[in-house]
Formats: C-alpha cells, structure tokens, sequence
C-alpha cells in the first residue's frame, strides 16, 4: 500500500507601508512555522486569506523581498478588500472574504499609491504534498 501525502500548511505573510513601492513578504514558511505565523496572525487580528494559487507564488519570494509586478493586482485587491472588511467591522456591519476567484493576476498593473498604508495580511492555504 502507498502512504496518502501529507497535508502540510504554506503561509505567507505580506506589510505595505508608506512610501513602499510595493508590498513585501515579511514571513513564510509551511507545516509548524504556517501554523505559528497564523496563529500569530489571528491573535494580532491581522486578516488572514486562503489561495492556493497566491501562496505557491509568494512562497518564491525571498524574505524582505518586494511582490514582482505580475502579482500587483492580485495584492492590491486583496489589501482593497482588508480596509473594506476593516472599515465594516469599525461600523458594525457584516464582513465577507474576497473568494480566490476575485483575485486577478496581472502584469499590467504598476502602483499601490492608492492603497492604504500598513496594511498587513497573510495567505495561506492547505498543500496536499510529500514533502
């Protein structure tokens, strides 16, 4: 018989600050350390979002290494999505996720000017490998 594969946690975790050029990955890892950055992140209430397809790319990123501009798009809507989500919980409303489909990845955008500064997230996701 053949061993199942093991499901080991990825999780990355990005900041945007102020004057950045783009946002940056400032923690990854998979199995315990996955876990320990998500844990970390709930306790600070730090906004975690889970995307198979978004983790596999950032985990190719060096720490302290900027998002490549193929991923901007993809960042700045999920950083939109925080400050919306955060911005409701302030006002008592209902929040919801952005589902993975919403995502885009797209080399033609160029700036997160716009976004809000500081905004922290983490994207994690379960991975089904033999690792």
């Amino acid at each position: 018989m053949s061993e199942l594969p093991q499901r080991q946690q990825r999780a990355v975790a990005l900041a945007y600050a102020a004057g950045s050029s783009a946002p940056t990955v400032v923690a990854k890892g998979r199995g315990l350390v996955a876990e320990q950055i998500i844990e970390r992140a709930n306790d600070a209430g730090v906004f975690v979002h889970e995307s198979k397809e978004l983790v596999a790319l950032l985990m190719d990123i060096d720490l302290d290494g900027q998002i490549p501009p193929a991923l901007y798009r993809a960042i700045a809507e999920l950083l939109a999505w925080l400050y919306h989500i955060e911005s409701a919980q302030q006002l008592g409303r209902p929040t919801q996720a952005p589902p993975d489909s919403a995502l885009h990845i797209d080399s033609s955008a160029n700036s997160f000017a716009d976004l809000p500064a500081d905004s922290p997230a983490i994207s994690a996701e379960q991975d089904a490998s033999n690792a």
